[in-house]
């Protein structure tokens, strides 16, 4: 016999979402860190927001176009550090980076141009003067304050004989390639890229895009510090102060000589033209150094990078290469050996450090540079106050549901609040394992967005008991309305939750930042409902319309209707047997 339309068996159905219960929950126990708890935005556990202002050199209005090539170079530097939750906004000349959390202190360094270059060091480096209350500007004399090289400072010591740049972690690192020998040789100053926030380290305050000045200081910078002449070289290394705004950060020319600090602000370099820029690097990794403590990053070049850097090492064995990030040198080792493979980044890096300055070089160096304009901790007070009167909201209209659904429909209403506890904790698990999987984090707009999706789950139950009683109210019982009711009740559920799932695909294309958490979790809610409308809802109203208690129309909420449809079942009996009489007294 052929199966009715819309019947359907119910057990098969409910056992079915059964095991997708208990596979998502077997996931959250015994997958990833085994937390039961969804990972949260900033808005609700707190982080760090970072503000980039982009600056150029000639002081205009940076193009839109390399404003988007950065956006999306910082985008792959936060997902390659393995920053989750973070949000990089383009708003303006201004790009934002929000790390929830406590990952703040690695939104602090995605802001480097990573212009890494190569030079070679030309004589001895000096040691820089110690900050003093008034720090002349930058490329202007400092006043005889700089001693000249080997003279004691009272701070760092210069390195003038040695063959290694300034260490204060002192020691004797030697890297080596990986394949190819040792190639240089030295302990190299720390590196702290926290720094990149320091006072020290940003423009001049007021240097806005449209500043004049600061194109005058990057001009000024450029003819002393990147002059040829080797006496106009001395004037500027003796004038050089490593604690003042340096304007040439990021726009020095590659081509030319280069007066410069290192990053621990503790050494003066002069530096030779660049013999391999950064844009050869084909891969950098962070790793633990085999030939001493603390962790070294290792380059690797593509094919003319590598020759390049070859050709150089082998003709240059026993002088200084300067390893130069953003204008400032990072490490300045001692050539040992021509490399025509590998090399290492050495320097007193923590394993942090490490990852994050292999992170920048591996994604490339930005078209602009920045400043940041703004970097904050933000703390949850204000998100957690807002996510508590959000909740109590979606409560209030959770109850207001329920009583109505009650009230309205009274078996049909159990059934409804039963199928939306049973989609909340699908929803937790998947948003449990969302956050496991690929770093998804609910904020404010994504509770929004919930509390929104049970509406529309809700309003799939109405369609579904609203077509129900129009079957009933046509004189159908209980038990014969449900497969017919479901049949035509599924088209308009499926077409609704469509427009719906539609409308928060585009949204989430189409907006930026928090929208698209509200967009992710409304459509991500609307396939759920789909779930649990198939697999739970029908199933359960099938079950109950074969249920002598529960199909009763005192208790189903179908009492008046299945008047009306006793009604309508009698009237062609009555007009029948009226018309049979008025036959036979003819």
């Amino acid at each position: 016999m052929a199966t009715t339309p819309g019947r359907i068996r119910p057990w098969r159905y409910l056992a079915g979402f059964a095991g997708i219960v208990v596979v998502l929950y077997a996931l959250v126990a015994f997958t990833g860190d085994r937390s039961f708890a969804p990972k949260l935005g900033i808005d609700l556990q707190g982080g760090t927001r970072v503000t980039l202002t982009a600056r150029t050199e000639s002081g205009q209005v940076p193009p839109r176009d390399q404003l988007v090539q950065a956006q999306s170079i910082i985008e792959q530097r936060v997902n390659g550090l393995g920053v989750s939750g973070a949000e990089v906004v383009l708003d303006g000349n201004n790009i934002t980076i929000t790390v929830p959390g406590d990952q703040g202190e690695q939104a602090r360094s995605l802001g480097q141009t990573a212009q890494l270059r190569i030079r070679p060091v030309v004589g001895q480096p000096i040691a820089a003067t110690p900050a003093t209350p008034a720090t002349p500007p930058a490329g202007q004399d400092a006043g005889g304050a700089t001693p000249p090289a080997g003279q004691d400072t009272g701070g760092a010591t210069p390195p003038a004989g040695e063959s290694t740049a300034p260490a204060p972690s002192g020691g004797g690192a030697q890297p080596q390639g990986m394949g190819a020998g040792p190639v240089v040789d030295g302990a190299v100053a720390p590196v702290a890229y926290s720094t990149s926030l320091a006072p020290a380290q940003q423009p001049p305050p007021g240097g806005g895009a449209e500043d004049p000045a600061k194109a005058a200081a990057i001009a000024q910078a450029k003819a002393t510090r990147q002059s040829t002449d080797p006496a106009v070289q001395q004037q500027a290394l003796l004038a050089l102060d490593c604690n003042a705004p340096d304007p040439l950060r990021g726009y020095d020319d590659s081509s030319l000589p280069l007066v410069t600090c290192d990053q621990d602000r503790t050494a003066k370099y002069v530096l030779g033209p660049t013999v391999v820029e950064g844009t050869q690097i084909a891969s950098a990794q962070a790793s633990q150094n085999q030939q001493g403590v603390g962790y070294v990053v290792d380059l690797s070049f593509k094919a003319d990078g590598s020759k390049a850097w070859g050709d150089y090492t082998a003709a240059h064995i026993g002088e200084q290469a300067a390893f130069v990030l953003d204008g400032e040198v990072v490490s300045a080792p001692t050539i040992q050996g021509a490399l025509y493979g590998n090399t290492q980044v050495s320097g007193n890096f923590n394993q942090q450090q490490a990852q994050d300055l292999a992170g920048i070089l591996r994604y490339g160096s930005l078209p602009l540079s920045f400043e940041a304009s703004d970097a904050q901790t933000v703390s949850a007070t204000l998100g957690l106050a807002s996510l508590e009167a959000g909740l109590i909201a979606g409560a209030i209209g959770l109850v207001l549901v329920f009583v109505y659904c009650l009230f309205y429909y009274r078996v049909l209403g159990v059934l409804t609040i039963l199928s939306l506890v049973l989609s909340g904790l699908v929803v937790y698990a998947v948003l449990v394992l969302l956050g496991r999987w690929i770093g998804f984090t609910l904020d404010l707009a994504g509770v929004a967005g919930f509390i929104v999706a049970i509406g529309i789950t809700a309003d799939s139950f109405v369609i579904f008991f609203e077509r129900l009683k129009d079957e009933v109210r046509e004189g159908r019982s209980f038990r014969s309305a449900v497969p017919r009711a479901w049949v035509r009740a599924r088209r308009t559920i499926l077409t609704a939750d469509a427009v719906s799932f539609l409308a928060a695909a585009v949204l989430y294309v189409l907006a930026v930042g928090q929208v698209k958490g509200f967009a992710f979790t409304l459509g991500m809610s609307t396939v759920l409902d789909l779930v649990v409308v198939f697999l739970v809802t029908h199933p359960l109203v099938a079950l109950a319309s074969n249920s002598k208690v529960f199909g009763s129309p005192a208790l189903s909420g179908l009492g008046a209707v299945a008047k009306i449809g006793a009604q309508r079942r009698r009237q062609p009996r009555e007009t029948a047997g009226s018309g049979s009489g008025t036959s036979r007294r003819a």
